[in-house]
């Protein structure tokens, strides 16, 4: 009774793998076409991407640092080469000069954690692709072996190599899929940190400014 029981759950578990197969192909393919239009999402980004010059970052440091007031603060960001997102964080701090040093900080660090936030969602999907890319590599690869093997053992080649054949082709579709998620997130990821530092940057600028104006 043990052995029967033992060979039915065996049975039970090879059809569950083997029909695992074309699930894991079609992922696969799934893989193939999202990191194909991230690759092209993110050369398109590069070449449209514009940070803003160190030369121009110093001396909007230094306008916000000696500005009389909080409207001048605005026109002076809104007026720079900043990227939009980094644009309203600086003027929405500047429309709350208002409010106290302390609100004003905590509304800062709000907008910037916000905004860091939508930054790693949006390499959230490339992420993905790093990790479960080589996984579903690895299942594409182990799956035709069973039948692979057990046609070597009855002599059959032809299954043999049609085997191997999809078992080599998932690993390097999995692994080219990892390949291209990890430089993607690796390239935006760096991006992101560098716009993140210059908004920090200007905001601890800005709030310093404010502080001294309402004295």
């Amino acid at each position: 009774m043990i052995i029967q029981g033992t060979e039915a759950l065996t049975s039970l578990i090879h059809i569950i793998s083997e029909s695992l197969l074309t699930p894991v192909v079609i992922i696969l393919v799934i893989f193939v076409v999202l990191s194909i239009l991230c690759l092209g999402g993110v050369i398109n980004e590069k070449i449209s991407r514009k940070p803003i010059m160190s030369e121009e970052f110093e001396k909007l440091v230094r306008d916000i640092s000696f500005s009389n007031s909080p409207s001048e603060i605005e026109n002076f960001v809104n007026d720079s080469s900043l990227f939009d997102w980094q644009k309203d964080i600086l003027v929405k701090i500047a429309r709350n000069h208002d409010i106290g040093s302390k609100a004003r900080q905590a509304l800062a660090s709000e907008l910037i954690s916000n905004a860091e936030t939508i930054l790693i969602k949006s390499t959230n999907k490339t992420d993905i692709l790093v990790r479960l890319g080589p996984i579903f590599g690895l299942l594409g690869t182990l799956i035709p072996l069973g039948p692979g093997l057990a046609a070597l053992g009855s002599g059959d080649i032809t299954t043999l190599a049609e085997s191997l054949t999809i078992a080599f082709d998932t690993t390097v579709t999995g692994l080219a899929v990892g390949g291209i998620g990890y430089l993607i997130s690796k390239f935006r990821k760096q991006w992101y940190e560098s716009d993140l530092i210059d908004v920090e940057t200007l905001a601890e600028v800005e709030l310093e400014s404010l502080n001294n104006q309402s004295d």
